[in-house]
This record gives C-alpha cells, sequence and structure tokens, in this order.
C-alpha cells in the first residue's frame, strides 16, 4: 500500500513538472529565445501537414500566444478596442475575454495593422498585459477580472512608435518591467500583486523591442533594446549598469536581443541599424563593454532570431526580400542565405526549426552551419502571418490576422 501511495506522488509530481516545463508563459517561450525541450517531434510531415486539433476566428493583431497549464492567452483587436482573451487549450473555445476602449490618435499610421502587438505574460495567478495604445493590465488568469492598471502614456509620458506600443512584459522577483521611455521613466518596474511603482529611472526613448533577464558572471541584469541604443540596467532598482549605442532610422531596435553562454550579446535591426555583438564582463561591481563586430549584413526586422552554438539565424531584410540568414555570432561573418521562403519567424525544438513565413505556410527545417534542409512545406494560414509560433509540449499554436490555428506535432 505505501508503495502504491508513493507511486501516486511521483506521478503526481512528475505530471506536474511536465506540465509546467512544457508551458510558453510569454513572448519568446519559458526562456525568451524562442526554444522548447520538448521531445518526440515528427521528423516530417505529411502533405496535408500536421494533424489539426481546431482552428477558429479571432479577429486583428500580432501578439503572440502564451500557454500555462492548459489555457491560451492573447489580443486582439475589434474596432476602437483591444481585447485580452484566454481560450481553452485543448478545444480553443473561450473562457473569458477582457475588452477596454483604445482609440489611436489620427497621427499614428494603422497601415500595417493596428494591433495589439504584445504578448501576455503568464505569472502565478496573474495575466499582464500591455495593449496597443500603451495600457498595462493585471487580469485574473482565471477569470479575466481587472486587479489594477495603468496608462503608461497618461501617467508616464511614455512614447509610442509610428504603430503603436509593443512591449511584451517581463517578470522579475515580485515586479514586472516594461520599456515605457518617458522622462525618467524610460524603464518602469511595477509591483505584481498591487501595480505600485517599484522604481522608473533614465532618459531613453522607446522603441518597439521587449526586455530580456540575463546573467553576467553571476549577477542579474535587464537589458531594453531601445530608440537608439541598447542598455543593461540592475532590475532589483533600475540603476544603470552599461549602455552602447545602436542607432536605427526611426529608432525602430524591434527584434528581441540573444544571449549567449560565453557573455556574448546579439541584438539586430532593419533600415540601417545592421547587426552588433558585444561582451560584456563584470569585476566588482562595473560591467564592461566591449564590442566584437558590427556590419549590415544581417537585419532582422520584426521577427525573431535564434542562435544554435556559434550561429545565428534569421530572416534578414526589411522592406524587400529577406532571406533566411545563417551568420557566425563570434565574427559577423554570413555562412550562408536561403531564398526559398519570405520573412519568417520560428521556434526551436527537439533539433529541428519550426518555421511560419508571412504568406502562412509552415516549415519543418534542419539546420547547420554549411545550410538549411526544409524536410516539410504546407499552407496553415491564409492572412498575414507575423506572429511568432508557440510551441507547448508537441502542439503548436499559430495565428494571422484573422485566425489561431492549433497542431499536433507529435512523431505517430
Amino acid at each position: 500500500m505505501r508503495n502504491s501511495i508513493l507511486l501516486l506522488v511521483f506521478l503526481c509530481v512528475t505530471r506536474a513538472v511536465f506540465a509546467q516545463s512544457s508551458d510558453w508563459p510569454q513572448w519568446g517561450g519559458p526562456h525568451r529565445n524562442f526554444t522548447a525541450e520538448t521531445k518526440g517531434l515528427a521528423t516530417t510531415w505529411p502533405a496535408t501537414g500536421p494533424r489539426r486539433l481546431w482552428q477558429r476566428e479571432l479577429g486583428e493583431g500580432y501578439s503572440a500566444i502564451a500557454v500555462e497549464r492548459g489555457m491560451l492567452f492573447t489580443m486582439y483587436r475589434k474596432g476602437d478596442n483591444d481585447i485580452a482573451i484566454a481560450l481553452d487549450a485543448a478545444t480553443g473555445k473561450t473562457i473569458w475575454e477582457y475588452s477596454y476602449a483604445a482609440p489611436f490618435s489620427p497621427e499614428y499610421d494603422m497601415s500595417n495593422g493596428p494591433g495589439p502587438h504584445a504578448t501576455p505574460l503568464v505569472s502565478g495567478d496573474r495575466v499582464f498585459t500591455s495593449g496597443a495604445t500603451g495600457q498595462l493590465h493585471c487580469l485574473d488568469k482565471k477569470t479575466g477580472k481587472p486587479l489594477w492598471s495603468h496608462d503608461l502614456l497618461a501617467e508616464f509620458h511614455g512614447t509610442l512608435r509610428v504603430n503603436g506600443y509593443s512591449c511584451s512584459p517581463i517578470a522579475y522577483k515580485d515586479e514586472i518591467v516594461l520599456m515605457v521611455g518617458g522622462p525618467a521613466s524610460s524603464l518602469v518596474a511595477f509591483n505584481r500583486k498591487d501595480g505600485s511603482v517599484v522604481w522608473k529611472k533614465h532618459d531613453f526613448k522607446n522603441s518597439t523591442s521587449s526586455p530580456i533577464i540575463i546573467n553576467v558572471n553571476g549577477q542579474d541584469q535587464l537589458v531594453a533594446f531601445m530608440y537608439a541604443e541598447i542598455v543593461g540596467v540592475d532590475p532589483n532598482n533600475g540603476n544603470l549598469l552599461w549602455s552602447q549605442p545602436h542607432p536605427v532610422d526611426f529608432g525602430l531596435n524591434t527584434s528581441t536581443p540573444i544571449w549567449g553562454p560565453d557573455n556574448l550579446l546579439f541584438m539586430s535591426s532593419a533600415y540601417s541599424g545592421g547587426s552588433r555583438v558585444i561582451k560584456l564582463s563584470r569585476a566588482g561591481d562595473k560591467t564592461t563593454v566591449e564590442e566584437l563586430w558590427a556590419n549590415r549584413l544581417m537585419r532582422i526586422h520584426f521577427t525573431n532570431a535564434i542562435r544554435i552554438g556559434d550561429v545565428i539565424y534569421g530572416s534578414s531584410g526589411d522592406f524587400g526580400a529577406a532571406p533566411f540568414t545563417a551568420i557566425n555570432v563570434k565574427t559577423g561573418n554570413v555562412l550562408w542565405r536561403n531564398r526559398s521562403f519570405p520573412r519568417a519567424s520560428f521556434v526551436f525544438a527537439d533539433g529541428r526549426f519550426i518555421i511560419l513565413d508571412e504568406d502562412g505556410h509552415l516549415l519543418l527545417a534542419t539546420a547547420t552551419p554549411e545550410g538549411l534542409t526544409v524536410s516539410s512545406k504546407v499552407e496553415v494560414l491564409g492572412h498575414v502571418s507575423w506572429t511568432a509560433p508557440s510551441l507547448s509540449g508537441t502542439q503548436l499554436y499559430l495565428r494571422d490576422r484573422k485566425n489561431i490555428l492549433a497542431l499536433e506535432l507529435h512523431a505517430e
């Protein structure tokens, strides 16, 4: 009897750990680097593509899909309202919605779509959303009931880029942190429980990127890709630790920086920005910055990049073609370019890239420093597909500007 009880406890704990490890609770997944620990994925797909679990209409928006314990969280827009929504991961049915007025002023350019652009953050029993007009909400995860909110523009004089606010919140200890871009409020940390301001500092202008947390020789640092520079601050108090210029046209530093185990930080922008790698090192309380290289051979626009080994992969380009490109992170040398599909976002799991191009095609591919091998390709969406995929366990969640879709990628 005792052995049976121990076995039952073990199974329950194992399932709980698996559920947590397979979650995709924020922008970029568990580690904000678009990689998952999932195993057992199919190595090829049939001509019809992976098995469809469900598909439904959703609505306008580029917000990616957060996944936590059988629930999906994202945002969409209807009329002048931004809407946060929770869905059942197994069926796609709506669990709750929270809608609020979010009209744009006439000076903003919505020709590429009005958003929302940012991805919800799921943390504990709460969901944190940031809408296209800079409204931050803390919602009850189970019901969608609003618990607290802030208007980042009205309260902190934050700045919107031409297409609206885009920063996805990040959690650190008992705080959430956002790029706001206001005077003395470039970065703002809020208490997760009650929304009170923990700290707000700096005068850097805002961009359309989202921050990451890195660890430099034992010290946690929050990295923010701002309007004309990339900066590192102490997430406990907001104190500036270092900064590095990275100017770009229109302040559109949009992609998420990539941190490596060798203390190399990669950043990339479209237009005139290009890519740059800096090496961070720390002695005592001082962090030093060494630039290894900078060039315009790779220009990540609004999609993501992923580092595998010493290679950075991603779609490179802005207004024209955007070939899938591989560069050496230590030298900046281009290893290859693949022009067989258009601009794309992607995730990495089980040794493979799962790629969604902007025309709605889903690809399964392997990449090496020598080239890209596409093993399967299928059309899954019919509208502009600019939202990065989300992978939870073996379930893949995708959306375009009209629909949301769930696929099963497990090997049969």
